[in-house]
C-alpha cells in the first residue's frame, strides 16, 4: 500500500508530496503511437541507456511531453517506487491543461478488502497481485480507442482505503491521459498488456531515504502508529520498491525529481 504525502490528504493510493500551482493552459497534445510497442531500455532520444533528466518544477515537464500529432490521444505512464512522487507529477501534468489532460490512476484497480481477505492477501495490499491488472489494461485499451463519449474510470478513496468505481469522468475531448502507478513496466500478465497501451513511460527517481521518510509519515497521517508505519514500510513498501526499481531500465525516460521545488 504505497504512499508518501505527509502534508495534505492525497487523492489516491500513491503520492501527492509536491505542491505546485497550475500553469497556464497549454494546447491539447497528441502523439503518434507505434502499432506494436514493447518496452526497451533506450528512451525517445535514443542511445544504449536512458540517462536521468533532472526536473525541479512543472516547466521541466513541459519540454519532455511527447511530440504532438493531430487526431491521436496520448497515454503517458508515470512509474516509480512507493513514495517517489508519481501522483504529484501526474497531477502537475494534468494541471497544464485542465480541459485536455486527465488522470487515470492505476490505484483505482486495487482489489477491495473483501476480495483480498478471500484471497488471503490483505496483509500484502499494494503488491502486484492485489490489483486487477487485466482490468486496468482493458480500461487503457478502451481509452486508447478514444470513444466518442465519456468513460468513467475508478479511483482510490484514501479515507475508505478502498477503490471507488466510476469516480473519474474521462471526456471524449481529453487529448492526454496520465496514468500513474508502481507496476506499469512489470513483465507479468496484465501489466504487459497495460504497458502496450502507453505511448511513453517515465520513471521517477528520488533519494531512497527521503522516499522512506515520506512513506512512514504518510502511513502515520492516515492512522498507523509510528512503529506500525515503519514495519509496513519495511515489510510491504520496500519489497514492492525493489520490484519496481528492477523495471527502471525499461522506461522511456528517467526523471530525477529529488530537487522538485514548489511553484
Amino acid at each position: 500500500m504505497s504512499s508518501d504525502n505527509f502534508s495534505s490528504p492525497p487523492h489516491n493510493d500513491e503520492e501527492d508530496w509536491m505542491t505546485t500551482a497550475p500553469d497556464a493552459d497549454l494546447p491539447g497534445m497528441m502523439v503518434q503511437r507505434a502499432e506494436s510497442r514493447t518496452p526497451a531500455p533506450s528512451g525517445p532520444s535514443g542511445g544504449d541507456a536512458v540517462q536521468p533528466v533532472q526536473v525541479r518544477d512543472s516547466s521541466g515537464l513541459v519540454r519532455l511531453l511527447p511530440t504532438a500529432v493531430p487526431g491521436r490521444r496520448v497515454l503517458l505512464g508515470i512509474v516509480g517506487a512507493p513514495g517517489a512522487g508519481k501522483s504529484t507529477v501526474a497531477a502537475t501534468l494534468a494541471s497544464l491543461n485542465p480541459a485536455g489532460h486527465k488522470q487515470v490512476p492505476m490505484d483505482g484497480f486495487h482489489l477491495a478488502d473483501q476480495a483480498l481477505i478471500g484471497l488471503g492477501l490483505l496483509d500484502r495490499k499494494g503488491a502486484p497481485e492485489t490489483f486487477d491488472a487485466h482490468g486496468y489494461a482493458a480500461l487503457l485499451s478502451r481509452l486508447r480507442g478514444a470513444p466518442g463519449h465519456t468513460v468513467y474510470a475508478p479511483a482510490f478513496e484514501r479515507d475508505l482505503e478502498q477503490p471507488l468505481a466510476n469516480a473519474l469522468p474521462i471526456p471524449a475531448s481529453a487529448s492526454m491521459l496520465i496514468t500513474e502507478g508502481n507496476y506499469l513496466l512489470l513483465d507479468a500478465p496484465g501489466w504487459r498488456e497495460a504497458r502496450a497501451q502507453l505511448d511513453e513511460v517515465w520513471f521517477l527517481d528520488v533519494e531512497p531515504d527521503v522516499r522512506r521518510r515520506r512513506l512512514i509519515a504518510r502511513h502515520i497521517l492516515f492512522g498507523k502508529e509510528p512503529a506500525a508505519a515503519q514495519e509496513w514500510v519495511r515489510q510491504v513498501d520496500e519489497p514492492n520498491a525493489a520490484l519496481v526499481n528492477a523495471t527502471r531500465a525499461s522506461a522511456d525516460r528517467i526523471l530525477d525529481v529529488s530537487d522538485w521545488t514548489m511553484a
